[in-house]
């Protein structure tokens, strides 16, 4: 499975957060082009025509020529033009194009930081029929609906899991834990087993960390944001959130000295540690970082995250699509979406690039199906939730990673970190008015 790094999946976020300080709104090819309205026209079966321009992040996107091949075939007069960028560069680059109103066609997005796009002055809303909505995870077709407006169409799915060393866990006895109450006493059995540290946390202090401690505030029966739309940080569930993540490192289970993301992978795979809360490309990387084939069916498994307060709740992440609200070829566009939403295409994208289908429907084909460690990442996409879809939330969330370092380190309380948070979140608001 050659699927992008936690920093490549999560990608953007650098981009998002500068983004985050713009308003896009108003941005497009010039006041003779009005915004559409709040629904588009059905799209029709006839032939796509004309040239689509696509514009897409280097990565799962480099096989999409490919996959679209039998689309092409089926719309001789149809032009499928895909520009990579680089992923660093990509967000960047689209809001600039946007701008001076040269934008594609059709552009990928990221349900975890598209939200300041979803406005009508830049992307074009999602035709009623185009797609079902509940053929989707949830969240991810959640994370694309702005005041309850559909502007995405969800692509590719990941979320987090447990990923542990099963020839440790079986060496001490234990079976994934299951409640937040079980993973300190699961991590320290895989140490006595002979793990140097059991957890191989991140320790980036960076949005990335920020959005696991979100993740653990819903666990613990949280919310980010007020029905309102009011920030909700200084809360009790939040102070148990990073609480509950400062004690992997206080109890001595995990390293605020190491490993970095990129050594994550080969601390796990030489035993420095036995586990990583991480997403599904892990899985298919493993036997080429432990040079052996075979060495991840015998010495690894997989588990949902184990239960807060209010259960195993995860976030949603993955790519998605849009239409630009000024695209000169709108109905081709939309056509080609479709196909790229439909199940057995996101097989051919999964057979392709190892992409995780966001249609559910495609899972149940045996070229996912019969992969064992998948199932606890499907387990877990169906108990997912969005971040926030407001424009500061990775700002928000680079704090929150901050933040959480001082506590990890013993020098801070949960308790005042959570108050940080709040305050900074409210001097940025949400992006909004």
């Amino acid at each position: 499975m050659s699927h992008p790094s936690r920093r490549g999946a999560l990608r953007l976020t650098a981009g998002a957060a500068l983004l985050g300080s713009l308003s896009l709104a108003g941005c497009g090819r010039g006041d003779d082009n009005a915004a559409p309205a709040a629904t588009s026209k059905p799209v029709d079966n006839s032939p796509a025509q004309g040239t689509v321009d696509v514009w897409a992040a280097q990565g799962d996107a480099n096989v999409l020529d490919e996959v679209v091949k039998p689309f092409k075939a089926a719309n001789p007069e149809l032009e499928v033009k895909l520009t990579l960028i680089p992923n660093a560069e990509y967000y960047t680059k689209l809001q600039s194009a946007i701008a001076a109103g040269k934008g594609p066609d059709v552009a990928q997005f990221f349900p975890e930081s598209q939200a300041q796009f979803l406005d009508p002055s830049i992307l074009r809303p999602v035709p009623e029929g185009l797609v079902e909505p509940s053929a989707f995870f949830t969240s991810l077709w959640d994370a694309g609906v702005a005041k309850n407006v559909a502007y995405t169409v969800p692509w590719y799915a990941y979320t987090y899991a447990l990923v542990y060393r099963s020839d440790l866990a079986r060496q001490a006895g234990v079976k994934a834990p299951t409640t937040w109450d079980d993973m300190v006493p699961f991590f320290k059995a895989l140490q006595r087993a002979g793990a140097g540290h059991a957890l191989g946390a991140d320790i980036g202090w960076d949005v990335f960390n920020g959005q696991d401690v979100a993740m653990y505030a819903w666990q613990a029966g949280g919310s980010l944001l007020s029905s309102g739309g009011k920030w909700t940080l200084d809360t009790p569930a939040m102070v148990d959130a990073i609480t509950y993540n400062a004690s992997f490192f206080t109890s001595g289970v995990a390293d605020t000295s190491g490993p970095t993301f990129l050594d994550a992978q080969p601390y796990f795979v030489s035993g420095k540690t036995a586990c990583m809360i991480t997403g599904p490309w892990v899985v298919g990387q493993l036997d080429a970082v432990a040079k052996k084939t075979g060495w991840t069916a015998s010495h690894v498994a997989t588990a949902p995250l184990p239960a807060g307060s209010s259960g195993s709740v995860s976030f949603s992440a993955g790519g998605s699509w849009g239409v630009l609200a000024d695209s000169g070829n709108a109905d081709a566009a939309w056509k080609l979406i479709r196909y790229i939403s439909e199940p057995s295409t996101q097989v051919a994208q999964y057979k392709a690039y190892s992409s995780l289908p966001a249609v559910a429907a495609a899972w149940a084909n045996p070229a996912i199906a019969s992969q064992p460690l998948l199932d606890a990442f499907l387990a877990q996409l169906k108990n997912t939730r969005a971040f926030p879809q407001v424009s500061t939330w990775q700002q928000v969330a680079t704090r929150l990673g901050k933040e959480m370092e001082a506590v990890a380190r013993g020098r801070g309380t949960a308790a005042k970190a959570a108050a940080n948070v709040q305050a900074y979140a409210e001097s940025l608001g949400t992006g909004k008015g």
